[in-house]
């Protein structure tokens, strides 16, 4: 089955095309650039940017994939969450596919492919990890660590991901780039903070509070008071540029002590998987990959990380999961018909 991804929940347009679970192509492009000057996304500039180049970045992946839109069996379109314009401009854009072509359309959660992401073209314990033709092994925790959200899910098959911590105010990722625009390092905030960070090698940290938010059984997070901190301590601080560094450092270093806990919270609270699988934006932080590494491995947990290639946005992962959801479903009916 060769199958079309398509992706336009917020900045980034993208189009895959993956058969039987590899992928063979994966284009994006993006509008940051775009942002940049307004500290964020703009929602209006965003599905503009959309309507302007879905079509040359999906000619682009069937090119690449050397293929034509006559091959694609499947199409594969992001449906939630994201920004609602540039979401109608993905489904749109996949509809039209679909009808012209009478080629059957899936939808694939935004955050499950995420999740999802971290099995493509990894290799897992005495099996290789990938989605079509063999699942990741369920149950196992999975999280999204992006710019717009922060959850964590027990997931125990392709269609059942259970919810089990999410962010209350600000995502990771919002938080990085609050932090930076706070600081004067422009935008997005994540990979500028966090080579400032490393820039800190001497000196003590800024012990930023920790928002662990009450016992064990609590699986929420809350970044806004680490921002907020980070804003009256830059107030009343000598502004240079040493002194960023060391703010970057030390909010670098307060978030990812509360994500560590965190996850082995829920894995300790799933009680029937070791194994963790964590995707998303903010996974390309290099630090993030060695805490995680580091403690799951004194933890005696299986872990996945996405590959950097497929942390931010992309279409490979929707249209991965979606050959996959397409394929269950089928199998599912087979077998249901049968009996």
């Amino acid at each position: 089955m060769i199958t079309l991804g398509i992706e336009t929940s917020c900045d980034e347009t993208a189009a895959a095309v993956v058969r039987d679970g590899r992928v063979l192509s994966s284009e994006i492009s993006s509008s940051v650039h775009l942002h940049a000057r307004y500290g964020g996304v703009v929602p209006e500039i965003a599905s503009r940017f959309h309507t302007e180049f879905i079509l040359s970045v999906t000619r682009q992946a069937l090119a690449d994939a050397h293929c034509g839109i006559k091959d694609i069996d499947l199409v594969a379109v992001t449906c939630k969450p994201g920004l609602p314009g540039s979401l109608l401009v993905g489904r749109a854009f996949a509809d039209a596919l679909s009808f012209a072509g009478k080629i059957p359309l899936i939808e694939v959660d935004h955050l499950q492919a995420h999740i999802m992401s971290c099995f493509l073209g990894a290799r897992g314990k005495n099996r290789d990890v990938t989605l079509a033709g063999d699942v990741p092994i369920f149950p196992f925790v999975g999280m999204v660590i992006s710019g717009g959200h922060t959850s964590m899910y027990i997931c125990k098959s392709l269609k059942d991901f259970t919810l089990i911590g999410r962010t209350l105010d600000d995502a990771v990722g919002e938080a990085f780039d609050k932090v930076a625009k706070i600081l004067g390092l422009g935008y997005p905030g994540g990979p500028v903070v966090e080579e400032r960070a490393a820039n800190f090698t001497n000196g003590k940290e800024i012990n930023f509070s920790r928002a662990l938010l009450g016992d064990a059984s609590n699986l929420d997070f809350s970044f806004s008071g680490i921002k907020t901190a980070v804003m009256y301590y830059w107030r009343d601080s000598a502004k240079t540029e040493a002194e960023k560094d060391k703010i970057c450092f030390s909010f670098q270093e307060a978030v990812l002590d509360i994500i560590e806990e965190k996850v082995i919270r829920a894995v300790r609270f799933a009680e029937k998987t070791e194994k963790l699988a964590v995707g998303g934006g903010v996974v390309n932080n290099e630090m993030l990959r060695r805490r995680l590494a580091s403690r799951c491995r004194r933890e005696n947990i299986e872990l996945c990380l996405a590959p950097r290639k497929f942390c931010s946005d992309n279409a490979a992962m929707v249209a991965v999961l979606g050959e996959s959801l397409f394929e269950d479903g089928k199998c599912n009916t087979e077998n249901t018909e049968k009996n």
